[in-house]
């Protein structure tokens, strides 16, 4: 599925202010009901995941502001919510995340040059195309299970959701071992600099997860970041501290081409002025870097190296 959407870029800050709290839960709560469906696990986490965005988008100082995330919750999230104003004030780890990965992600495209290439491996329903000021021609390849996506396209068409004038949003089924070579034909490109978001797309053990290393380390020129949130569970140690996660890390990611940094929580909260969040999370937050040349880049370098031997070899003929 390929859209390409034309909106001034500045329209979509101003969408933000006309969402109400009241208004957006009226709104969502018709629109959304049919969404819930305890039978499609994957379908239902990407759900609860908009929840938690919708929620902090209500707080009277939120972290971020996801205009769309009510679109894709059910009425009943939003009754409880109102309900739980105590679970409405703490601050979730994966707010946090979001917050991180946000400003993270604008901070480099405004920074690396030539960097217009976003990977999103999400869950189906990040509204980060439809919600972030993105620079023009920014190309946005969002990797999520088709079903998923296609009921959260559904209902963000419904909203009005738009992408940035100038940018061009590409959806890229979740089927391994596709991704790379769907990716290709639509347009990715291994010797120009990429950024990749890994937050929320399902991985069934470390194994698929290391396939999914193994695709980005082909596509991603040297210099290109991952960042996002690893499952704790793939860790296969003991998360209790953190040098020994540290190291399985730096082994993990090192083995494909990443130099690997861990996050830590309480960093984030305190550089935004907020307390540590409670309780224990599923998820490790990271940053990595490319330190290899793409599968682009090595045939580049490979040509490049072919023309400059028979350069020579002709050369030397010559002064025979």
């Amino acid at each position: 599925m390929e859209s390409l959407f034309v909106l001034p870029a500045a329209a979509v800050t101003l969408v933000r202010p006309q969402l109400s709290r009241l208004s957006a839960k009226k709104r969502h709560g018709r629109l959304t009901a049919q969404l819930r469906n305890h039978d499609d696990p994957l379908l239902q986490a990407a759900i609860d995941a908009a929840s938690l965005r919708f929620e902090e988008t209500c707080k009277p100082e939120p972290l971020f502001l996801d205009p769309y995330a009510g679109c894709l919750i059910a009425s009943d999230t939003n009754e409880d919510m109102k309900q739980s104003p105590l679970s409405s004030a703490s601050l979730h780890h994966y707010c946090l995340s979001t917050k991180f990965i946000d400003d993270k992600l604008l901070t480099t495209i405004n920074q690396m040059e030539g960097l217009r290439q976003i990977v999103l491996l999400a869950d189906g329903m990040d509204t980060r195309p439809y919600r972030l000021n993105w620079p023009n021609s920014t190309i946005i390849f969002d990797v999520s299970l088709d079903r998923v996506f296609r009921t959260a396209a559904q209902m963000l068409e419904g909203v009005g959701a738009k992408i940035p004038r100038n940018c061009l949003f590409l959806h890229v089924p979740y089927k391994y071992p596709d991704i790379q070579e769907i990716l290709q034909g639509k347009g990715f490109m291994g010797n120009q600099p990429s950024l990749w978001i890994f937050q929320g797309l399902p991985v069934l053990n470390l194994a698929s997860f290391n396939e999914i290393l193994f695709i980005i380390s082909s596509l991603a020129m040297k210099g290109s970041l991952i960042l996002g949130e690893l499952p704790i569970w793939l860790t296969e140690t003991e998360v209790g501290t953190k040098s020994t996660t540290q190291k399985w890390m730096d082994k993990l990611f090192m083995s494909n081409g990443f130099q690997v940094e861990m996050i830590s929580f309480e960093d984030v909260a305190r550089s935004v002025g907020r307390d540590p969040p409670s309780g224990g999370y599923k998820n490790i937050l990271f940053v990595a870097e490319q330190l290899r040349l793409s599968d682009d880049q090595m045939e580049s370098w490979r040509r490049e190296y072919h023309r400059l031997e028979e350069q020579a070899d002709e050369e030397g003929f010559e002064e025979l």
